[in-house]
């Protein structure tokens, strides 16, 4: 899941990413915004809720993405505004940041 928050005085957008998955110990981040180096998403509700992380990106742009679990496991976001194929025969998840 991923909502945004849009500003009016400023060229960014916050994207607030959320997985809602018990059956994982970690979540990472992985997106072409960051060179494709994970980052990791914190668990929410003193370690009991949703792996969350909020992030700022440039307003109008795309920015592909991925999900790893678990160090090793790889899905997209089903709430993802669409998928690019990637070079590895699979789809990247997409966030616009279009207001």
């Amino acid at each position: 899941m991923l909502t945004k928050r849009f500003f009016k005085t400023k060229d960014e957008v916050e994207v607030t990413f959320q997985v809602d998955r018990n059956d994982v110990d970690s979540v990472e981040w992985v997106a072409e915004a960051t060179g494709w180096e994970p980052v990791p998403m914190q668990r929410a509700g003193r370690g009991n809720g949703p792996h969350r992380l909020r992030v700022r990106l440039p307003k109008e742009t795309a920015v592909q993405f991925r999900y790893r679990f678990d160090g090793g496991r790889w899905e997209n976001d089903e709430a993802a505004d669409a998928y690019w194929p990637n070079e590895y025969g699979s789809d990247n998840s997409v966030v616009l940041t279009h207001s």
